[in-house]
């Protein structure tokens, strides 16, 4: 068992050292310079998706093999080992919970000062009001050549706009055009190996939380809730009038309370053939009703059908009942 933990830490060691890191600068630095060897640890682990992916396969591996010897005295002789890959192991993890936007704005101290316009609106940085739609990027990326963790950056950008990404396409289905802009930009990162255009990458991923930005504050513009803004769109079409437009919003806003005030409030309406009937011709038969459906004239009956697939598919996903949906979680 202790052959098996050793051929697990060196495996591990071999993989960092291929990358320009050796472990034992963890173990033998304290301090600032501990920190730095640390932070150089993630940047080479960092340097892709596929790159710190392996290196956490290869850090449980180790983890689950120690924990084997715990009682076996040789155990001692790996302790250092294995509490230094754990370390940067917690630090990768941490980044995917703990890091924001304005943690890595704060980073670049030198160029916010100088690229940044205080503003009413977006991101603190304790008291201070930042908004990232005028931000110089062209001086934002000649700041980020200087920065000693460009890939760990990156990596807590790609972070953070998965995480929300996942949470707007929950509550809004039709923002998949979002997730298609963030592939791309992801896609032309990986594509690059030398990283010549991790800058690039950096301020499209900035700018592209900007967007993120905008889209969510969309709902207020509108007039509308987040939830109420979802049936809208899922329910609007191209070149409606001003009038009609309007008329769609008050059919999304009614057309959800009527299903809180009733249908949703069925125990278990997802479990059954018959009460998924129901809520689906329930919708149908609003938006199919003179008086509080689509305007007559203006949608099909061909438009109606579909608009109704659209409207239960996305009920069906993400309100268990009139209480408990994506909406009243978050």
């Amino acid at each position: 068992m202790i052959e098996v933990l050793k051929e697990a830490i060196d495996l591990t060691k071999e993989y960092l050292k291929k990358r320009g890191f050796g472990l034992s600068r963890i173990i033998e630095s304290k301090g600032f310079d501990k920190n730095a060897a640390i932070r150089d640890a993630k940047e080479v682990v960092n340097q892709s998706e596929e790159t710190r992916k392996r290196f956490e396969i290869l850090a449980r591996e180790v983890f689950k093999k120690f924990k084997a010897c715990l009682t076996i005295v040789e155990i001692n002789n790996y302790r250092k080992d294995n509490d230094a890959i754990d370390i940067i192991y917690k630090k990768l993890q941490g980044d995917k919970i703990e890091v924001d936007i304005s943690d890595i704005i704060k980073e670049l101290h030198t160029i916010v000062d100088e690229a940044i316009t205080p503003a009413a609106q977006s991101i603190y940085d304790k008291g201070r009001i930042y908004d990232i739609s005028k931000i110089d990027f062209g001086k934002l990326k000649e700041e980020f050549q200087k920065s000693h963790k460009k890939n760990t950056t990156v990596q807590c950008l790609k972070n953070q706009v998965e995480r929300r990404l996942d949470l707007m396409l929950q509550r809004n289905p039709l923002r998949l055009d979002y997730h298609k802009r963030y592939q791309e930009i992801i896609a032309e990162y990986n594509k690059e190996k030398d990283r010549i255009t991790i800058e690039e990458t950096f301020a499209e991923l900035l700018k592209f939380i900007d967007d993120l930005d905008e889209e969510d504050r969309r709902a207020v513009r509108e007039g509308l809730t987040e939830e109420d803004l979802a049936l809208f769109d899922l329910i609007c079409k191209p070149d409606l009038k001003p009038k009609d437009r309007n008329r769609i919003k008050d059919i999304a806003r009614q057309l959800l309370d009527n299903l809180k005030d009733e249908k949703l409030r069925i125990d278990n309406w997802r479990e059954k053939e018959s009460t998924k009937a129901e809520v689906k011709t329930f919708i149908h038969d609003f938006l199919w009703d003179d008086t509080t459906g689509l305007p007559v004239g203006v949608y099909s009956p061909e438009e109606v059908n579909e608009k109704t697939e659209l409207v239960f598919d996305h009920i069906f996903r993400q309100y268990e009942d009139a209480e408990h949906n994506i909406y009243a979680a978050a």
